[in-house]
């Protein structure tokens, strides 16, 4: 079977390498001029390094990677109240990974490069229009840069994975409208500093109305033992509702944001200092889509950003791309009807992802962030941490975003 994949990031990569592993026809067409190493951190959690593993690219990664030991939660105080091991250090077949997305995006790149071939990888190709019928799907894509349009590509099954703005959920759902923003502003940056706790935790600091999320994603960087430190602030400033504008990316006030941390200075973390000795901040407005009853018409799919983009609560966006590459491959193995295969992806898929969705909308894990801070808003004693109840909500994630450990460790 040939398959056509718009988008190049990745979900595109992964399900690109791993369809040809199964013997189909790829072609990978990428929007952007020239893939680069963009972006900061992301994590890569047990359930997704299990299908990257079984792609032959845990070792790879793990050489561009923190392997995270362990997730701490702390109030804005600096005061830990939840710990737990991570990845193979939790019991897991599977690491978790901390890594920064442009040098994963990289590595995808290169894999599928040797997997599929550059005659199969273009750039400057943004989809425009598809028609299908019974016997392959026509698409339409145009070079960005001069205008015109690539010839007409014609395959079995046509993929969409062209992120958040995706055009081809545009032509899907045309009366969709906007991203829908959530009222909170992320700030991200990077800076060069000495590691903290474990060296390779990942701490969230804080509540939902001013939060921090640091990890590490890039180890020794100087014979002085720095890591790079990936963080995430993360503001309430609004209403919830849909967003128009579309400026994502824009630079940061560094000295505003420095004042709104600037008790956060703590004896395991100087999160202060942290945001005082970043590199550049960009700020952009949290945001997601409602979930999609359906995201397969005929010959034509989608998948990750496209199919279900998500606020980043959980560590769980780029997973659950991949775990839609998984799913999507299981399909395709077990029947040679192109439908009737990505019926069966969008019955296990859809109403999955939908439920992580939701979830991360209702703060998921997180929520035991706020949970401590309305009991305790002047901090908390030792003995008045509830174990147990912490314990039950962080399961329960773990469960709807399909990494419990019982489930996951019995499969290969």
């Amino acid at each position: 079977m040939k398959f056509i994949i718009a988008g190049g990031g990745i979900g595109g990569l992964v399900t690109a390498i791993a369809l040809k592993k199964i013997g189909h026809e790829v072609r990978v067409f990428e929007s952007v001029e020239e893939i680069k190493p963009l972006g900061v951190g992301i994590n890569l959690l047990p359930h997704c390094v299990r299908v990257l593993t079984n792609l032959g690219l845990q070792n790879k990664i793990a050489e561009i990677a923190v392997e995270t030991k362990e997730l701490v939660y702390a109030n804005r105080y600096g005061q830990l109240f939840w710990s737990e091991p991570r990845g193979r250090f939790a019991g897991y077949k599977w690491p978790q990974f901390s890594i920064h997305r442009g040098k994963f995006q990289m590595l995808l790149w290169e894999e599928a490069l040797k997997a599929i071939g550059k005659e199969n990888l273009y750039t400057n190709a943004h989809l425009t229009s598809f028609e299908q019928d019974d016997q392959e799907v026509r698409v339409q894509f145009v070079n960005k840069q001069t205008g015109e349009n690539w010839p007409i590509e014609h395959g079995d099954v046509l993929i969409g994975a062209d992120g958040i703005h995706s055009e081809l959920r545009k032509i899907l759902y045309p009366n969709e409208g906007g991203v829908v923003y959530s009222g909170n502003v992320l700030y991200r940056g990077t800076t060069k500093m000495k590691g903290y706790l474990t060296g390779a935790s990942m701490a969230m600091i804080g509540s939902l109305r001013q939060k921090m999320v640091i990890y590490p994603i890039v180890d020794s960087l100087d014979p002085d033992g720095n890591q790079l430190i990936n963080w995430v602030g993360n503001l309430k400033m609004g209403e919830e509702g849909q967003l128009t504008v579309r400026d994502w990316n824009r630079q940061a006030d560094k000295d505003r944001l420095m004042e709104i941390y600037k008790n956060w200075q703590f004896d395991w973390i100087n999160v202060h200092e942290m945001i005082a000795n970043a590199e550049s901040i960009y700020e952009f407005p949290m945001s997601d889509r409602d979930p999609l009853d359906k995201w397969s018409f005929g010959r034509v799919t989608l998948l990750g950003d496209a199919a279900h983009p998500m606020y980043p609560i959980g560590s769980n966006g780029a997973s659950q791309a991949i775990l839609d590459t998984d799913a999507l491959i299981r399909a395709f193995e077990s029947t040679s009807d192109p439908i009737g295969a990505l019926r069966i992806y969008d019955a296990e898929r859809v109403p999955a992802a939908a439920l992580v969705v939701n979830q991360n909308r209702q703060k998921g894990p997180d929520f035991i962030m706020d949970l401590m801070e309305d009991r305790f808003p002047d901090g908390f004693q030792e003995n008045e941490i509830p174990h147990e109840e912490l314990a039950e909500i962080m399961l329960k994630y773990k469960q709807i975003a399909g990494f419990d450990i019982q489930t996951l460790n019995a499969k290969h």
